[in-house]
């Protein structure tokens, strides 16, 4: 019997989306550095003689064993192409790769954008206009001290608007990112609208946010945690597994680094009605050796736990797989049903050529990482899939 999903329809082109809105940013990031004003507040950007307050980092790296994945449409983050195949675990675990990408590029995207700006050698407060290269609009760049967001203070603001929007009911906002220093941590909040509303028409209400932080309370050398909202959907009968909302977190100590997270797929089914599931991971790897072991769920998207047990093992995959095939065709033995479900074991393990195995570890080099994870829990289904970001 050959499962459904062996050719599931288009997934909406996010991936693109993200590269695109990232050479958009850093078109924006250039034209700062090309104003006809060579000065900031007095000073050039080939004088060091005071210190540059744009941070030097705002992510954290993640080992690519885990960003090899494929989307659901069999869609590689590699740009290969995936092999058409039955349902099978290795699905699964590949599009955690593929979405855990999309949060790591949103991350990107601010580095690259503070990286631009940080050219300008900024030392203080100072405000500049120009007329974005993308949609021709006016936009308004201004860096003040102090300010707050979600009840944390920090050192610094960097504040761009969409001039003619600034009465809007989102103050024409395209970016605010709040910083200390020492340690270098903060925050940042984007929305594509605003910086390019000719690149993202249909992004009215998207909004990212990255979350960095230094020597932080949580363990780790530096951790993020990436946010993403209200991505726009495809059509469910094109493409019922698109992402609207994700959030995701990373750390990093030494070279193991840690991911948990959920992306939530409002439109998707598998082999019955239900709809509305997250892909709900939990990861732990090494960033040098690039290898690593994950743990997948599958919980409706109304789920309202925070407890690992239900969101991993309760809604495991092949939990999930077993009771929808049951469902449909009650007359499945198990041994078919092992036969069907091949990979759909906990955890998977993943190597420099991505997804590797499912269930037993293929060597002893990935059992650090398979204790790790049993520490780690996604975040809480029906918030992931209600998530809600603004600016200050």
């Amino acid at each position: 019997y050959k499962l459904a999903f062996r050719n599931p329809k288009t997934m909406s082109n996010i991936h693109q989306f993200l590269i695109k809105f990232l050479f958009s940013l850093l078109i924006v990031g250039i034209g700062f550095s090309c104003s006809d004003d060579d000065e900031v507040d007095g000073t050039s950007p080939d004088d060091n003689s005071e210190v540059n307050i744009i941070p030097e980092r705002f992510s954290v790296e993640i080992p690519p064993s885990f960003t090899r994945g494929t989307a659901p449409n069999g869609r590689s983050t590699n740009n290969e192409t995936a092999t058409d195949d039955d349902l099978s675990g290795n699905s699964i675990y590949e599009a955690m790769g593929y979405f855990i990408k999309l949060g790591e590029e949103s991350a990107e995207i601010v580095e690259e954008i503070i990286g631009g700006i940080r050219f300008l050698n900024i030392t203080g407060i100072t405000a500049v206009t120009y007329e974005s290269d993308d949609d021709g609009r006016t936009k308004n760049l201004e860096v003040l001290e102090g300010g707050s967001y979600d009840g944390v203070a920090y050192e610094f603001q960097l504040i761009v608007t969409d001039a003619e929007s600034e009465s809007n009911d989102d103050g024409g906002r395209a970016m605010q990112i709040f910083w200390n220093t020492d340690p270098i941590g903060g925050v940042a909040v984007l929305k594509p609208y605003n910086i390019d509303r000719e690149e993202f028409p249909e992004a009215i209400e998207t909004l990212y946010r990255i979350e960095y932080q230094e020597e932080g309370s949580l363990g780790y050398e530096a951790h993020m945690i990436v946010t993403i909202t209200d991505l726009p959907l495809a059509d469910e009968e094109v493409d019922p597994f698109s992402v609207d909302n994700l959030k995701m977190f990373a750390g990093k100590t030494g070279n193991t680094v840690d991911l948990y997270g959920n992306s939530n797929h409002p439109n998707a089914t598998f082999f019955t009605d239900e709809k509305g599931f997250n892909w709900a991971f939990v990861a732990s790897g090494d960033d040098v050796e690039d290898l690593g072991v994950a743990e997948v769920g599958l919980p409706p998207s109304t789920l309202n736990s925070t407890d690992r047990a239900t969101i991993l093992e309760t809604y495991a995959l092949k939990q999930v797989f077993s009771d929808q095939l049951l469902e449909v065709f009650p007359l499945f033995t198990q041994e078919l049903l092992d036969t069907l479900l091949v990979n759909t074991e906990a955890p998977g393990y993943f190597s420099n050529e991505g997804f590797v195995s499912a269930g037993d570890s293929p060597g002893s080099e990935w059992d650090s990482f398979a204790d790790r994870i049993e520490e780690l829990t996604p975040f809480n289904p029906s918030e992931v899939s209600t998530l809600t970001l603004d600016f200050q």
